[in-house]
């Protein structure tokens, strides 16, 4: 996933490339508002992250400007300015989320995910010779539809279960930390001690899928291929 970080902290965007490429971003850095449209204009991107208080061009501007040539394309801004006026007017000009500096990585990678999640095509089980994807086992997850089934047979699952199971697979095969699960879960979101409870009932619509969620102690949650 290539992602522009457009941000004119030195400290803050060093740290950010390291993290967000072990996190499995390849990341294009731009320490100001005049190389972020340059990099825009020349290259696609999966997601952009903006920091409002870009030098040269101002982040607003460079947002609106990449809005109105790829309106498409998903991206988060960064804003020291915690008052609702700056929040509003980041929304206003196509900002699909925001931060509030400072902010845990965390949270940027699992809203980050979040919006990938909503504009990348629908995942499914299926492979292309017609049989179960080895990656996926034998579920077939059709996002925009909210449909997930198991060998043909519909897994109900509740809004939270859907969310958390969207997260996992995005994740599959990488450690899932409850603050990604609670940050994916939003504001007004189930309190932390809830997340066993659904990574319990998630478990058992998951048998006979081929897939498994293992729990990595002090850590979080795996999803992988059922031994």
């Amino acid at each position: 996933m290539r992602l522009l970080l457009a941000e004119d902290d030195a400290l803050l965007s060093d740290a950010l490339v390291a993290q967000l490429g072990q996190a499995g971003f390849a990341v294009e850095h731009a320490p100001n508002g005049a190389v972020a449209e340059y990099l825009l204009a020349r290259h696609d991107f999966d997601a952009a992250v903006l920091d409002i208080g870009l030098p040269m061009v101002d982040g607003l501007t460079v947002l609106k400007r990449a809005r109105d040539a790829k309106p498409a394309l998903p991206v988060l801004v960064l804003t020291a300015l915690d008052k609702l006026d700056d929040r509003v007017a980041g929304l206003n000009a196509g900002a699909d989320d925001y931060l509030t500096k400072p902010f845990d990585f965390p949270e940027l990678e699992a809203r980050l995910r979040a919006l990938l999640r909503r504009t990348r095509p629908v995942i499914a089980g299926a492979s292309a010779g017609g049989g179960p994807s080895p990656e996926m086992g034998r579920l077939v997850f059709e996002r925009e539809a909210r449909r997930a089934s198991v060998d043909g047979q519909t897994i109900e699952l509740s809004p939270r279960e859907w969310e958390l199971l969207d997260l996992l697979l995005t994740q599959r095969n990488k450690v899932v930390h409850k603050d990604q699960i609670t940050a994916a879960w939003g504001p007004g979101g189930e309190a932390p001690g809830m997340i066993e409870v659904y990574i319990h009932r998630l478990r058992r619509k998951l048998e006979g899928s081929g897939l498994a969620i293992r729990t990595v102690r002090g850590l979080g949650y795996l999803l992988e291929a059922a031994a």
